[in-house]
C-alpha cells in the first residue's frame, strides 16, 4: 500500500449560491438517470493523503477518522450477511469511535462505477460533488421518520448521524472519497438543498467553495479498513459536526484501475446526556 504521495491535485465540484433552489432528485437503486438543479464549478485542490497523520484526526474535531477494521462480511452484496454480520460490526465500531451508548444502523448505500455491476446488483454510482449528508433540520427529522414513538425522548439528549464508509472487494483505486475537515469550512459554505427520493423528501448540505477548505483521502483503502465520519451532530459545541465529502477522479488512478465498489453505512448515534 503507497502512502509516497503527500497530496494529490484534483478537481472537485461545488455548488455556487445563486439563490436558485437545489434539488437532486434520485431515482430507485439501479436506474442511473437523475434530476439536479443549480450552478456547479469546478476547483482545483489539494487533497492530502490521511493516511501520513491518520493518528491526529478526530471524531468530534476534524469530524472524521480512519480505522483498521476487519470484516467478517464475505460477500457484501449479500442481504442478509449486511443486516446479520455487518450491521452489528458497524454499530461496535460507531459506539466504540464515538462513546454513544446507543447505536442503530438506519440505511446504507452500495456504490459501484461500473455500469453494468450497478444494473446487475440494483446499486448506485459515486457522487462526485461536495456534500453532507443530512442540515440542521434534516438530521432530528429522520430521527422522528425512524422512531416516532421515542422522538422526543432521544431528541432531549445529544445525538449524531455517524456513517461508516468502506471498499467492499478490492481496494479502491479509482473514484476514491475525499472528506474536508469540519473545522476548514465556513458555516456559509454549506448551502441547503432539497433531496427527492422515490418514497419521501429529505434535504441535504451543497458545498461552496471557500480557499480555506482543507481535504483529506486514504489512498487505496481496504476492505478491512473504515473511514467513520459525521453528518450531523446535535452538540454544537464541537467543531466536528458536518464534514462534507465526495468522491474526486484521482489523477494517480492506474488505467487499468478496477472499479470503485463501496458501501456507507448510516447510523444514529445515541448518548447519555
Amino acid at each position: 500500500m503507497s502512502d509516497a504521495l503527500e497530496t494529490v491535485q484534483a478537481d472537485l465540484v461545488y455548488a455556487v449560491d445563486t439563490g436558485e433552489k437545489l434539488v437532486n432528485q434520485t431515482m430507485p437503486a439501479g436506474d442511473m438517470s437523475r434530476v439536479v438543479t443549480g450552478t456547479y464549478e469546478m476547483h482545483p485542490r489539494d487533497i492530502r493523503n490521511g493516511r501520513l497523520t491518520r493518528d491526529e484526526f478526530s471524531l468530534d474535531r476534524n469530524g472524521f477518522v480512519f480505522v483498521d477494521h476487519p470484516t467478517a462480511v464475505t460477500d457484501f452484496f449479500d442481504k442478509e450477511q449486511l443486516t446479520s454480520v455487518y450491521y452489528p460490526e458497524a454499530c461496535k465500531l460507531v459506539a466504540e469511535m464515538s462513546g454513544a451508548s446507543r447505536v442503530e444502523v438506519f440505511d446504507h448505500t452500495i456504490r459501484s462505477s461500473d455500469d453494468d455491476t450497478r444494473k446487475e446488483k440494483l446499486v448506485r454510482e459515486p457522487v462526485h460533488s461536495a456534500h453532507n449528508d443530512y442540515t440542521e433540520n434534516s438530521g432530528p427529522r429522520r430521527v422522528r421518520e425512524i422512531f416516532p414513538d421515542e422522538a422526543d425522548d432521544l431528541l432531549s439528549r445529544r445525538f449524531a448521524i455517524i456513517q461508516v464508509w468502506r471498499a467492499i472487494r478490492k481496494p479502491i483505486e479509482r473514484d476514491p472519497l475525499t472528506i474536508c475537515d469540519a473545522r476548514t469550512f465556513r458555516a456559509e459554505d454549506l448551502i441547503t438543498a432539497e433531496r427527492r427520493y422515490p418514497h419521501r423528501v429529505g434535504e441535504t448540505y451543497r458545498l461552496a467553495f471557500s480557499p480555506g477548505q482543507e481535504w483529506y483521502y486514504f489512498p487505496q483503502m481496504t476492505r478491512d479498513e473504515a473511514l467513520v465520519f459525521k453528518v450531523y451532530d446535535s452538540d454544537t459545541s464541537l467543531d466536528g459536526r458536518f464534514t462534507p465529502h465526495t468522491s474526486f477522479a484521482d489523477p494517480t488512478s492506474p488505467a487499468n484501475a478496477p472499479p470503485r465498489e463501496s458501501i456507507e453505512i448510516r447510523t444514529f448515534a445515541f448518548f447519555d446526556a
